[in-house]
């Protein structure tokens, strides 16, 4: 890695934490520091599944048990079951107190004041570019946070995701989508050493997937790449193919190919950025217009 790329995060870093008033004991006057204060926010007025606050703010359940003891014992939360509600029992909720809501309702409105003074002293256009600049590394901090690993095919988060890129291909299809025309790949091919899934989770929420089929004689085959509408544009299918193939060269693969459908243009399109030239039709499958490979270690 490249130490000026380092030296550049790391000012940044401590130019935002300064800023926004991180390094105070007493986030914006509220009494309390920035875990607790963000932790408050985020329950907000609706309340939440301490799960789902785990998830989001990616904090270790230790940390975040000690949180949500704090808050209670100043009396601005409740913790208990969701059976409490009807729900699952299993499942432990957060719920703002009368005074959480009164200090969530403070934190809401000085959170407002911080902006206005960081965009205040600006020009109008440089109140423009500061906002540009910040949803774009908003963006581009969101696509570090997504996480790529084995999975099995079995695993319900693949499903899931198998389900929506079949969902998709059928809205996108000129003739929509029927499973039993197309090639099967039957999740034996996909379990070590055969094969592997790849999953793509962002905040432990599963937002990607892809599949590679290994060959003994023959290139390695990408298989069901998919990614949400949700993280498009953030690069997620770019390194999931990246990762792919990275996989099947580790096993001794030299190529990898696959087919797709013409409808499919971005995924076409990143094919051949990223080295994919076209080949003959190497397969029956009967949604296909297009085949690719890529030669690996080049």
């Amino acid at each position: 890695m490249d130490s000026t790329l380092i030296a550049a995060v790391r000012r940044f870093n401590r130019t935002v934490t300064q800023r926004v008033g991180a390094l105070d004991d007493e986030y914006m006057a509220q009494g309390r520091p920035l875990g607790q204060a963000r932790l408050l926010w985020e329950i907000g007025p609706a309340g939440a599944e301490v799960a789902a606050l785990r998830a989001r703010l990616g904090l270790d359940s230790g940390y975040l048990s000690r949180l949500l003891r704090t808050l209670e014992s100043e009396g601005l939360i409740t913790v208990g079951q969701a059976d409490q509600a009807g729900g699952d029992g299993r499942i432990r909720t957060v719920q703002l107190t009368d005074a959480g809501r009164t200090e969530w309702t403070q934190l809401d409105e000085r959170s407002d004041e911080l902006a206005a003074s960081i965009l205040e002293p600006l020009t109008e256009n440089r109140r423009e570019r500061l906002v540009t600049a910040m949803a774009e590394v908003e963006r581009l901090l969101i696509g570090s946070m997504v996480v790529i690993e084995p999975c099995p095919p079995g695993d319900p988060r693949v499903r899931a995701c198998l389900r929506a890129y079949v969902r998709d291909i059928a809205r996108r299809f000129d003739d929509g989508f029927d499973p039993a025309l197309s090639k099967q790949l039957p999740d034996e091919a996909l379990i070590p050493p055969a094969g592997v899934v790849l999953l793509a989770t962002l905040n432990t929420e599963p937002i990607g997937c892809g599949a590679v089929k290994l060959h003994r004689d023959a290139p390695a085959e990408i298989k069901r790449v998919w990614v949400a509408d949700t993280v498009r544009g953030l690069g997620v299918g770019r390194r999931l193919l990246s990762e792919l193939e990275r996989y099947a060269a580790e096993r001794g693969a030299t190529a990898v190919r696959l087919d797709t459908n013409r409808n499919l243009t971005e995924a076409i399109a990143l094919y051949r950025a990223t080295g994919y030239r076209e080949i003959e039709a190497y397969n029956t499958e009967y949604y296909a217009h297009h085949w690719f490979e890529k030669q690996l270690g080049r």
